[in-house]
């Protein structure tokens, strides 16, 4: 099963551990009294949603997002509801995943045409012939 699947089906959803905290984002007084951020954190190993290899390419591609014990955590403290905040993180989580597993797009060498072969030929030439006149035999 693909992940873009996993991801439409909701399958992350019970093993995605949030947790509450007081926030630095705009609110004012309010920030200091309520637990407004959100920490997303989800356990790569321990996952029974994914497969073996998908747990690789994730170590592998996001490993800078990922803590010691293997847990990928995501912050979100941009709105002033602990809900919104959440969908927030819930949404990066899975941007993030999207974003591990899709495909590098393949780069083709691509030639020079006739006409810019022939206008770098032309051009050596008359480099050369300028610094053939510029040449005097003393």
């Amino acid at each position: 099963m693909g992940i873009e699947r996993k991801i439409k089906e909701g399958s992350f959803e019970p093993e995605l551990v949030f947790k509450a905290s007081r926030s630095s984002g705009p609110g004012g007084q309010h920030v200091n009294k309520t637990n407004t951020r959100i920490t997303l954190v989800f356990n790569v190993q321990d996952s029974n949603v994914l497969e073996e290899s998908e747990k690789m390419v994730i170590q592998e591609k996001l490993a800078i997002k990922l803590d010691k014990s293997g847990n990928l955590i995501i912050h979100a403290q941009e709105k002033r509801s602990q809900i919104q905040n959440k969908e927030i993180a819930v949404r990066k989580f899975y941007d993030l995943l999207r974003k591990a597993f899709q495909k590098k797009k393949i780069r083709k060498a691509s030639k020079p045409g006739k006409a810019a072969i022939e206008q770098r030929l032309k051009d050596k030439k008359a480099h050369s012939q300028k610094k053939m006149e510029r040449r005097g035999d003393w």
